[in-house]
């Protein structure tokens, strides 16, 4: 069943399995957030994000950089045509949930302080693709004592590191191995994903990004 039109429009933006998409999913079907999913996206194919959106009956959309990159146009172009297919559904934030592609100003520019990204460390550390094995690697080798979980708005293009909106530690066990630690850390995303939306839409803020 559709969600009432009155409720916040999100757009989430996702490359891979959705597991932090369903956790939105589920947080909109049980009245934990009072938002609903307008739209998927997805840049791959096989990326399972699209198909939870469609047992949710939400669009899916597929929308592949390949095309632009045969037909010689770069990143940017791809970027503006992607802002032009979700302004469509009306976001008042559009959400990255495992999107795995940097996003430019002609993206970003279309949604000022209302695009939210979820990256799991914590801030100034570990920014970019691979963040939970690089933190393990780093606790191994004495460097740190934990990690955590961090969402954070995109003002520009910066790598995961935006004005902050929540964040939480996460403790890594001297029995971790990459995949306890890893699920350790998404039940943490699923979790203070939400809890971040739900922030942003009771007390919506206007924050400048620190120098």
């Amino acid at each position: 069943m559709s969600a009432p039109a009155s409720k916040v429009p999100l757009v989430v933006l996702a490359s891979g399995n959705g597991s932090n998409l369903q956790a939105i999913l589920d947080a909109c079907q049980g009245g934990e957030l009072p938002t609903r999913v307008a739209a998927v996206f997805s840049d791959r194919a096989e990326a399972f994000a699209l198909e939870r959106a469609r047992r949710a009956q939400v669009p899916a959309l597929y929308f592949p950089w390949k095309p632009f990159a045969a037909a010689g146009r770069d990143r940017r172009a791809y970027d503006a045509a992607l802002a032009r297919e979700v302004t469509v559904y009306q976001p008042v934030f559009v959400v990255l949930a495992g999107w795995m592609r940097l996003l430019s100003s002609a993206f970003l520019q279309h949604f000022p302080m209302r695009v939210i990204n979820l990256h799991p460390a914590l801030p100034g550390k570990f920014p970019g693709t691979h963040a939970i094995p690089r933190a393990l690697q780093a606790w191994q080798a004495g460097q740190i004592s934990c990690t955590g979980v961090m969402v954070h708005y995109v003002p520009d293009e910066g790598v995961d590191d935006g004005p902050l909106i929540a964040q939480e530690v996460v403790d890594i066990q001297p029995s971790d191995t990459l995949e306890t630690l890893e699920a350790r850390i998404h039940t943490v995303e699923h979790r203070l994903l939400v809890a971040a939306l739900r922030l942003v839409i009771a007390r919506p803020v206007r924050i400048q990004k620190e120098e």
